[in-house]
C-alpha cells in the first residue's frame, strides 16, 4: 500500500474505480477549478483572446468534479475561430480550445500565458506551446504538443465531445 500511496493512488480505490479520478468522458461538463458552485461554464465564460481558464470535467448526472487526477485539469482558452488551424477548429466549440495543463516534458504545470504571442508556457524548463494550432511544442524541451479535449456545445454550455487525443502525462528519460 504505501508504494500504491507514492504513486499517487489515493488508499481504499484504485483509480479506475474512483470516479473523481476517471479521464474526462464525452458528455461531460466544464466547470473553472474552485468553482464550489459547479457552475457549468459557457463559450462566453472564457475570455477571448486573453489567457486561460482552468477547469475540470464534470459527469453531468452525479455531479462528481474529476479533480482526483492532476492530470484531469484542463485549459480552457478561447480565440476566433478563423485563427485556429483546421485541425484545432474542428476540436474547438465556438473558438473555445482544451488541453491538459500538464506539460510533456517533465509532467510540471503550464503556469503562464505569454500574451503578446498568445502562447502557454511551462515555466519549470521554458516550453512554449501554441493552442491555436494544436499546442505544438513551439520551443523547448516538451517532446510533443499538449493533448487536446475536444469540445462540443450543447444547452449553451462546453461539453466534451471525445476524450483526450493522445494521453495526458510526460516522457520519462
Amino acid at each position: 500500500m504505501v508504494l500504491l500511496s507514492a504513486l499517487g493512488v489515493s488508499l481504499g480505490l484504485a483509480p479506475q474505480d474512483d470516479p473523481a479520478a476517471v479521464r474526462p468522458k464525452p458528455g461531460d461538463l466544464l466547470i473553472k477549478v474552485g468553482d464550489a458552485g459547479k457552475t457549468p461554464l459557457t463559450p462566453n465564460d472564457i475570455p477571448l483572446a486573453a489567457g486561460y481558464t482552468a477547469a475540470w470535467a464534470m459527469d453531468p448526472a452525479d455531479k462528481t468534479v474529476r479533480s482526483g487526477s492532476r492530470l484531469n485539469q484542463v485549459l480552457l482558452l478561447r480565440f476566433d475561430p478563423a485563427a485556429l488551424a483546421a485541425d484545432t477548429r474542428a476540436r474547438a466549440a465556438d473558438g473555445v480550445v482544451a488541453y491538459t495543463s500538464i506539460c510533456t516534458h517533465n509532467g510540471c504545470d503550464i503556469d503562464q500565458w505569454l500574451a503578446r504571442e498568445q502562447q502557454l508556457f511551462c515555466s519549470c524548463h521554458e516550453s512554449i506551446f501554441d493552442p491555436r494550432d494544436g499546442a505544438k511544442v513551439i520551443d523547448g524541451p516538451a517532446p510533443r504538443a499538449l493533448p487536446a479535449l475536444p469540445l462540443t456545445i450543447a444547452g449553451g454550455t462546453l461539453v466534451v465531445a471525445k476524450p483526450f487525443t493522445t494521453p495526458v502525462g510526460y516522457e520519462r528519460g
